[in-house]
């Protein structure tokens, strides 16, 4: 039997609610996931690979289940077992092992960049579709093979250093949909500079990257630019970055160049003697004088205040970051894996089911004329996952189910976000005081 017909014999068995946001991945993708990276065992006396691949998205939306009842909920079984059949701990732990990080890698990314392109051309700016990229941290549990995999911030006078091993993740997300196109992660001690080096193949034509001032390597922006059609990048950038003055184009809006330094051109020796770009400077009332530097060289048709609106959106980024890491992973001090393939593993399956919640969202927005931002994360995750408890102690017949998901999606249509008020700004400090009591130290392996 193939894989795809597997998984269409089995849709009915997975809890209805689970079902909406199972039929946004093509059963197709999941089959070439699978024979890509050379996990399509059929073999009968184990769990099958595809239903591994629910089981962690599974996980990644029940932050509060165990495993075992995550599996319950999903009614898996053994081909040779009925949807009664209750799986030992052991089974799904080597059924996770088994399957490994790399099918849902490979199928996070040949479903993620689908969606994100889809909402990103739908909410274009000017016929461009809007990205951002920033990196983030992730901690990951307390175990020798974690932080020989990952490490952690070093300590010194002040402070003892990280409690937990930390993953360290770039991300690419359309702004104007949370959705998620690509991700990298690595060791802590991996630069985000680097780990996004990965990412910029990722970017569609006709599109434009907003960036915060650590991504402004002449190499990245020289690589944005040409490896693609029409692609641009706005990015804010530090006083001290030195930029050659050509032509006033506006009020402190200049056409300016950026010398590529023989060290640049030796990292990359392609590179241009000089990259051409724009420099806008602007301040906020309460804030310095900022400057952004831009690819879109025409004031004409990309209007200097039009611009520092746009990357503002940037933030729209931290808010994505924040409801995966505040709300979907319930502000946990560490996600489950306690081996690092299980971590990468599980980090996918996050990734995933966060990118299956915002389709969801995006669908419902669609319902009500709204853009996807318009719908509460809190209140959307809040509601599939009470939605998926209550089905799968009372299971529906196939019948019924269009008629449920449509309930649903009505609802989520009514977990409106008033419009942003873009006059509100907080400024950036610490709520929580940090406990006094000293740091429980324990000796730790170094990082390879």
């Amino acid at each position: 039997m193939r894989l795809s017909s597997a998984i269409q014999t089995t849709a009915f068995s997975v809890p209805s609610e689970f079902d909406a946001l199972r039929k946004h991945i093509d059963p197709q993708w999941v089959e070439e996931a699978l024979a890509a990276t050379g996990f399509a065992s059929l073999r009968r006396r184990r769990l099958p690979a595809d239903q591994v691949v629910w089981l962690v998205l599974g996980m990644a939306l029940m932050r509060n289940e165990s495993i075992g009842r995550v599996a319950t909920m999903l009614k898996l079984a053994m081909p040779s077992g009925t949807a009664t059949t209750t799986l030992a701990p052991s089974a799904l732990v080597q059924a996770r092992q088994r399957l490994s990080d790399e099918p849902l890698e490979y199928l996070f990314a040949l479903a993620s960049r689908t969606w994100a392109d889809r909402g990103a051309r739908e909410f274009a700016w000017k016929g461009l579709a809007l990205y951002g990229i920033d990196g983030t941290t992730i901690r990951v549990p307390d175990t020798p093979e974690n932080w020989a995999a990952f490490g952690g911030q070093a300590g010194n006078g002040v402070r003892a250093g990280s409690a937990y091993p930390t993953v360290r993740m770039v991300a690419l997300m359309a702004l104007r949909s949370h959705v998620l196109a690509a991700a990298r992660f690595g060791p802590y001690a991996s630069g985000e500079v680097t780990l996004a080096a990965g990412l910029w193949d990722a970017l569609p034509d006709d599109s434009l990257v907003v960036m915060d001032r650590n991504f402004t390597a002449a190499r990245d922006l020289h690589r944005i630019a040409t490896g693609g059609r029409n692609r641009h990048w706005l990015i804010r950038v530090k006083t001290a970055l030195k930029l050659k003055r050509v032509a006033r184009v506006g009020e402190k809006d200049f056409l300016v160049e950026l010398k590529v330094t023989p060290a640049m051109r030796k990292l990359a020796p392609g590179l241009p003697d000089t990259i051409q770009m724009r420099e806008i400077r602007y301040r906020k009332p309460g804030f310095q004088e900022s400057r952004l530097i831009t690819s879109l060289l025409d004031p004409k048709k990309h209007a200097a205040a039009e611009l520092v609106g746009l990357y503002h959106e940037r933030w729209e980024l931290e808010l994505g970051f924040d409801e995966i890491k505040t709300h979907q992973l319930a502000r946990e001090e560490a996600i489950r894996s306690r081996t690092p393939t299980g971590v990468r593993q599980e980090l996918w399956g996050i990734a995933l089911a966060y990118n299956l919640i915002r389709i969801e969202m995006e669908r419902a927005a669609a319902e009500v004329g709204v853009e996807p931002t318009r719908i509460s994360f809190v209140s959307a995750l809040s509601l599939i996952r009470t939605k998926w408890v209550v089905w799968s102690m009372a299971p529906l017949s196939p019948g019924r189910i269009p008629e449920h998901l449509l309930d649903m999606r009505q609802e989520l249509g009514h977990l409106l976000l008033p419009e942003r008020r873009t006059e509100r700004r907080y400024p950036r400090v610490v709520k929580l005081k940090m406990s006094n009591y000293d740091k429980k130290w324990v000796r730790r392996p170094r990082a390879n």
